[in-house]
């Protein structure tokens, strides 16, 4: 563990203590490792959280923002920005989309999406619809309306009054999506995989009965890919596992491998609802933001990742049922791609410790669940490094589970 970071030097920080944080400070990342500021190396199983998708420090990347670098950082919005033209042109070209708005992060890609659902019904459709139903479990920012949106009442507290406009119904369960659905609904917004909520993934059935309630009813579909999205299931975006063509999705996280940014993406018949002046970011679409995500796009397509995620993800769940499934303390494994859930019988807290002394770093997914998030060009090699550091916590807690 670092020994440069106590409670004492807690107590005193600057910042507003919002963070839980680990007791170590990293300095230095390359790939799948860090390094703390002793110099101790760890196995990054968190990649930031979805963030570094193509490792620390990816080169083509790198040399994109470098070059930037030395051009232009800034401008306004109100000039053209061909950085942002080609940026969305890729993601169209790759994509189900036709339109992109940039963003500075998920929330914010979010709160984009619900504010054009409502636009459109109101403004274009005409139906004056404004609900917007999310699901139990959900997570979709820490705005106020993206936390409203978020089905778990932990990022709620304190926040009252919240917005309105918003319902919510158990994942996976269409009668119940029914009973939810009012005169006043105009878009259903969900997860592929819940990965904050504990890595609980969309059913197939559930995914085509919703699209079809879509477009039986006239709402709209919104697909959050902030997490999923960008390779990490196996799939450019994840809806294409389920031949889902979302009106709306959003992405953020590795979309900038690890330079902050969001988007969000839409059809061409909503084009009309963000006319202008009808939304804006300062800090959305920059040179420099956009050459980290051409430099990242490019990357996904001529080293062809989701195709490489799809195998390395395959070997990582053979080898976590092989390894550790059997374990008493194991309740289910379960993920897609390289977002991957252990869910135990016992709190994981200790176990992340445990890990972190150990040299490998992940997350949970709410008390019980092991988030495991390697980068996406993970090494067949560095997955069996990973289960050995795991495999004998997860067999010492057996003992007590």
């Amino acid at each position: 563990m670092s020994t440069s970071i106590n409670d004492s030097a807690a107590e005193t920080s600057a910042l507003f203590p919002t963070y839980a944080r680990y007791p170590i400070a990293l300095v230095k990342g390359e790939g799948s490792r860090l390094w703390d500021d002793a110099g101790k190396c760890y196995l990054d199983f968190m990649s930031g959280l979805a963030v570094t998708n193509l490792g620390h420090v990816p080169a083509q990347v790198k040399a994109k923002i470098v070059a930037q670098l030395d051009t232009l950082w800034h401008v306004s919005n109100l000039f053209h920005i061909p950085q942002q033209e080609e940026a969305a042109a890729l993601l169209v070209k790759h994509s189900c989309a036709d339109a992109v708005f940039f963003c500075n992060s998920g929330a914010e890609a979010n709160e984009a999406a619900i504010k054009l659902a409502r636009r459109y019904q109101q403004n274009i459709a005409g139906t004056g619809r404004y609900e917007i139903i999310t699901f139990h479990q959900s997570f979709h920012g820490r705005t106020l309306a993206t936390l409203t949106a978020t089905g778990q009442d932990k990022v709620k507290d304190g926040y009252a009054p919240l917005p309105e406009g918003f319902k919510y119904a158990p994942f996976n369960d269409i009668e119940a999506l029914r009973d939810a659905i009012s005169d006043q609904t105009g878009a259903i917004m969900l997860e592929i995989v819940q990965a904050e909520g504990g890595v609980n993934l969309l059913q197939p059935e559930f995914a085509a009965a919703v699209d079809a309630l879509c477009k039986e009813l006239g709402l709209l579909l919104i697909i959050d890919e902030v997490q999923t999205g960008m390779g990490r299931t196996g799939k450019m975006f994840a809806h294409e596992h389920y031949g889902l063509q979302p009106d709306i999705f959003t992405l953020a996280k590795g979309l900038g491998s690890g330079f902050p940014v969001g988007a969000m993406l839409a059809k061409g018949y909503l084009r009309d609802a963000f006319g202008p002046g009808s939304h804006a970011s300062t800090f959305g679409g920059t040179p420099l933001s956009m050459s980290a995500v051409i430099g990242t796009l490019e990357t996904h397509i001529s080293e062809q990742i989701a195709a490489r995620v799809a195998d390395t993800g395959t070997y990582l769940m053979a080898q976590l049922h092989d390894k550790i499934g059997s374990l008493p303390v194991v309740k289910e494994i379960r993920g897609m791609g390289l977002l991957i859930g252990i869910e135990c019988n016992i709190p994981v807290q200790g176990m992340l410790a445990e890990a972190q002394q150990a040299g490998l770093l992940f997350v949970s997914a709410g008390p019980n669940v092991i988030r495991l998030l390697p980068n996406l060009l993970v090494t067949k090699e560095e997955i069996e490094e990973a289960i050995r550091i795991l495999q004998p916590i997860l067999q010492a807690a057996s003992v007590t589970a």
